[in-house]
């Protein structure tokens, strides 16, 4: 790059500016009410894993565990990544610090930034953040339905409307081999007709060709065997209670045979939170299902465990086409423009005012009227001014900026001044 052009950020990622902060914060907020609503615990695990984590649980034939994996330069004698999504941390995380001693299931939930090195598209980037709930230690599909409602109260509770939520269940390691044979034994004579990926995926991960988005597929798949239609006893009495607690429950939902989710580690339940208005293939806002074998994937006992995860950043673009309207509030309520070089005494004005409501300072050299011009722009509810003989008898003019109000206030009168006019 030459040494003239600017540094704009990487391809793939985006920075969240402070406009767009609150919308943000309201999601976050809504999550961790419906979360502990429910009784999950808040926990953070690092971004930076062990690449076996990830290969064993994720899988390597995934897209988020192969192709679209992270991978840091090697330093001493530990293969490191970015994590591509939480599950598998926070698994890890449940038994190395002894959770699965505890009463069962531990509820944990964590949100944070994950990382794939995918195509950039619409609401979906390299660096991306998620809200990830889990349940882990009980294999009551009563779990699997809590998980469900969670999700859809979110975004319900963001003021989205139009979602629609798919549900399968794609077996376990007992019924789904014999599936798969199956799947094989139908799309083998298919193979040269394929896309690429699916005639890799046929080989390596068959379950992962009902995955495909891919129009030159969609024939074939349409006539694919449903695993539904091959599940063991347990997985189908699971399936059946999940769905009864569904329709219970008034939570409407649509049965998609071929929802298959795109890691390696899930097991019976898996479901898609959906929106129209994102069209195409990546219409969905979230999803999840229960991940039986994870735990012994990594190398810990077999535990049972289900979960999910949602996008922030489509839910709150979802939330600016059709949510709630989230209006920034300023980033100070009291702007303190001295005019002049006052800038010990404008400090001092703005240390007595923060004590009360947020306050910032303007230090520049501007004029009176420029700093003025900038109030308006940043939208304080009030601007404290002083000049050089007012801050010889400690005072300064407070003025309202919505109806133009202003008044003499002594600088040790003003916290108590601003505490009244918030609570009156």
């Amino acid at each position: 790059m030459p040494p003239s052009q600017p540094i704009k950020a990487a391809r793939g990622v985006r920075d969240v500016m402070a406009a767009e902060r609150p919308v943000w914060e309201v999601a976050e907020t809504a999550a961790r009410e419906v979360a502990r609503a429910h009784g999950y615990q808040e926990i953070q695990t690092p971004a930076i894993e062990l690449a076996a984590l990830i290969e064993r649980g994720v899988g390597q034939d995934t897209d988020a565990g192969g192709k679209e994996l992270y991978r840091l330069v090697k330093r001493g004698s530990e293969d490191l990544v970015l994590r591509p999504e939480a599950t598998a941390g926070v698994v890890r995380a449940y038994f190395q610090h002894g959770l699965n001693q505890g009463p069962q299931p531990a509820r944990l939930f964590t949100m944070g930034a994950m990382f794939r090195y995918n195509a950039p598209q619409l609401g979906r980037y390299r660096q991306f953040h998620q809200l990830d709930v889990e349940a882990i230690g009980d294999a009551s599909p009563a779990y699997d339905v809590e998980c469900i409602e969670m999700a859809v109260r979110w975004m319900e509770a963001l003021g989205l409307r139009g979602l629609r939520l798919e549900l399968n269940s794609i077996g376990d390691r007992k019924c789904r081999p014999a599936y798969i044979k199956k799947l094989v034994a139908y799309y083998r004579p298919l193979k040269d007709r394929l896309h690429p990926d699916c005639q890799r995926r046929l080989e390596t991960n068959p379950l992962r060709l009902l995955d495909c988005k891919e129009e030159q597929c969609a024939p074939f798949k349409a006539k694919a065997p449903r695993i539904t239609d091959h599940l063991c006893v347990e997985c189908a009495e699971a399936f059946a209670a999940v769905r009864a607690m569904l329709d219970a429950g008034g939570l409407e939902y649509s049965l998609n045979p071929y929802l298959v989710r795109g890691l390696d580690y899930y097991t019976r339940t898996v479901f898609e939170v959906l929106h129209e208005a994102l069209g195409g293939a990546q219409n969905s806002l979230g999803g999840g299902g229960r991940y039986d074998g994870l735990a012994a994937e990594i190398g810990y006992p077999d535990t049972p465990a289900v979960g999910f995860a949602a996008g922030f950043e489509r839910v709150v673009m979802m939330m600016g086409e059709e949510g709630e309207e989230v209006i920034a509030p300023p980033s100070a309520l009291v702007l303190v423009v001295p005019d002049g070089p006052l800038l010990k005494e404008a400090a001092e004005v703005g240390r007595l005012a923060r004590t009360m409501v947020p306050t910032a300072v303007d230090y520049s050299t501007r004029s009176l009227k420029a700093k003025m011009r900038a109030a308006n722009r940043l939208g304080p509810r009030w601007v404290a001014i002083f000049n050089a003989e007012e801050s010889a008898r400690r005072v300064l003019q407070l003025k309202e900026m919505a109806g133009g109000e202003q008044r003499e206030v002594g600088w040790d009168e003003l916290p108590a001044l601003l505490e009244a006019e918030l609570t009156g």
